[in-house]
């Protein structure tokens, strides 16, 4: 809203109409990205580029690609069949801890954070999924088995703490029972249970468990520096009482409560608020404590008012004052330095600080290749890099041509409209492959369908055929990927959408693609084929021999007859392939008339 009103100023005859939602919401789906001309990106994180590069793609919209982390910047203009779309590329996968690490010996910041941002929340406030796949990987990967026993015992404690969140407090007094509950689970149960195994401490300091009352009295004594450095907490308790979202954050982290003045707040609290802003400013024990209860609260709140999940986001207070304040409490614990809230959302939203310059070029820069698309100059179109040398900041290259191998624009795109309560995936399937009404369509046999990464059927299994789209979760701004099982053809992306506005009650609940996509035959990658062996050179007329008093002079390189078939008896190899090959287990034998020695285990053929 802030960027509609500040842009229209520069021009007001342009109407600009602003929209505050998540571009994941499924009523931007294909046809909504097929209304604009173009589409200019500038999102802050991976998922999201990849949805819209992929919607882009189904819709046949000209997208401009860009993004900037401090002084470096990128503009890449996307055009389906033309160029290279966004997930061309592979992309570095982000960073990953060992799951022992994070959930048993942290020994970082960071640990911490990723504990509580991808571990903790989401067994509180998360889907009630059963976290046993992960400790079965991590059990592979040969990880501590008895840590991941005790993980094993942990997660099944967690039901009961999800039921206290999700249960409507019997008084108001009683308001942080189920914050008091999940801490005494997570930062005193769990840590005693972790110091029972002896030998996982033997070689680092061993985690202190957390008293909830001593801590909010002001009594509890931490036998390690805390976050802020001293072994005690000095900073006086105070409560959030009633306020609620962005208000009792600013009240925690100024250091007062309900009913509390400035005053009242010690002398620490209040040099440390002084010292910068209220969100970079150290927060003591007892102040993660309260933005804990708080937060816990606010979030269970939510739940009982009908949120189903809630996940992290860095610019909801509610879930980022629950990670700052549990991924400080665990710090402390393990007696690592706590970080401020802007230090967590930093972390936590894999944030890089943004420098007004470079995304004042940045946007330049996408206004100039976006004026190309729009004009169809394709052959000016260029992929362009802010760089830090200042000898050649910008860079310009030319455009490369679609991954032949690309997952997303490789594949064929094409939308069906459709009643997802009335549709079954049995006649999407068979429709859009031409199986249904006359005759044999043309493209692959056998197919597994998927959405995202669940499979819903395969040539083997079929339960899901005669099940609606709406009971499979399949509904508007979803994809359908046919997935051919011998891969002799591209993948079928079919886009979700609904019904035309003036579609009639008794008609058709089915609207199948006209023309129906035919997915092209996949290239068979060639067998490589070796390099042509280097002419041979000489570096003078001197050629090295085994003894120095051998050296012959020679006038020129004496011509090497080339080994014919003949040679070897009408099988052509070399020495480095036979080599190979009894690598292999297969013996080449010189000629046809060489013999072996009769071995059980060699078969003779041709």
């Amino acid at each position: 809203m802030v960027a509609a009103k500040t842009a229209s100023a520069f021009n007001p005859n342009v109407k600009i109409t602003p929209i505050h939602a998540n571009i994941k919401e499924p009523q931007f789906d294909v046809s909504w990205f097929r209304g604009f001309d173009i589409v200019l990106n500038a999102l802050d994180n991976l998922d999201a580029r990849r949805h819209v590069n992929k919607m882009c793609m189904a819709a046949n919209v000209p997208l401009v690609e860009s993004g900037t982390a401090g002084y470096l910047g990128q503009v890449q203009p996307i055009l389906k069949d033309r160029a290279e779309c966004f997930d061309c590329v592979p992309k570095p996968t982000p960073k990953t801890f060992p799951v022992c690490t994070i959930r048993s010996t942290p020994s970082q910041p960071i640990h911490c954070i990723v504990w509580a941002k991808s571990y903790l929340m989401p067994q509180l406030f998360g889907e009630d999924e059963d976290s046993g796949s992960e400790l079965d990987e991590a059990e592979k990967q040969g990880e501590n088995a008895k840590e991941i026993a005790a993980l094993r015992k942990e997660a099944q404690a967690f039901k009961a703490v999800r039921a206290a969140l999700r249960a409507a407090p019997a008084e108001q007094a009683s308001s942080s029972s189920a914050a008091k509950i999940v801490f005494n689970k997570v930062f005193h149960a769990d840590i005693l249970n972790l110091l029972s195994m002896a030998d996982m401490w033997r070689s680092r300091a061993p985690p202190v468990p957390l008293d909830f009352d001593a801590i909010r009295a002001g009594t509890f004594v931490l036998n390690r520096p805390s976050q802020n450095g001293s072994a005690t907490p000095t900073a006086q308790a105070q409560t959030i009482g009633g306020a609620k979202g962005s208000s009792a954050t600013e009240k925690q982290l100024n250091g007062t409560g309900n009913g509390a003045s400035s005053s009242t707040t010690t002398a620490a609290t209040a040099a440390a608020g002084s010292a910068g802003l209220k969100d970079q400013r150290a927060l003591s024990l007892q102040d993660n404590l309260e933005l804990f209860v708080s937060s816990t609260e606010r979030l269970a709140a939510r739940l009982r008012a009908g949120e189903d999940t809630i996940s992290f986001d860095k610019d909801d207070d509610d879930t980022l004052d629950f990670v700052t304040a549990a991924a400080n409490l665990r710090s402390a614990a393990y007696g690592i330095p706590g970080k401020s809230r802007w230090e967590v959302k930093e972390m936590a939203g894999n944030i890089i600080p943004a420098i007004a310059t470079t995304n004042a070029i940045i946007a330049g820069l996408i206004v100039l290749q976006a004026l190309h698309l729009l004009r169809r100059s394709y052959a000016l179109l260029r992929n362009v890099h802010v760089q830090f040398k200042p000898s050649m900041p910008l860079s310009a290259i030319a455009m490369c041509a679609p991954n032949p191998a690309c997952g997303v624009c490789r594949d064929v795109y094409a939308e069906v409209r459709c009643d997802p309560a009335r549709v079954t995936l049995r006649e999407v399937v068979d429709g859009v492959l031409g199986r249904s009404g006359e005759g044999e369509g043309e493209g692959p046999e056998e197919v597994s369908v998927y959405e995202d990464k669940r499979v819903l059927s395969d040539p083997d299994w079929d339960d899901n055929n005669d099940r609606t789209l709406e009971s499979l979760n399949v509904t508007r701004g979803k994809f359908l990927s046919i997935v051919d099982e011998d891969g002799e053809y591209a993948t079928i992306q079919l886009a979700i959408g609904v019904l035309p506005p003036n579609h009639p009650t008794d008609g058709p609940a089915l609207i199948l693609p006209s023309p129906l996509p035919k997915p092209p035959r996949r290239e068979k990658p060639r067998p490589a084929t070796p390099p042509p062996a280097p002419p041979p050179t000489l570096a003078g007329k001197k050629r090295a021999a085994p003894d120095d008093d051998e050296i012959q002079e020679v006038d020129e390189p004496s011509a090497k007859r080339a080994r014919t078939a003949a040679d070897l008896g009408g099988v052509p190899f070399t020495p480095s392939k036979k080599r190979r090959l009894e690598e292999d287990g297969l013996i080449m034998l010189d000629s046809a008339g060489e013999t072996i020695e009769e071995d059980p285990d060699v078969i003779e053929i041709d």
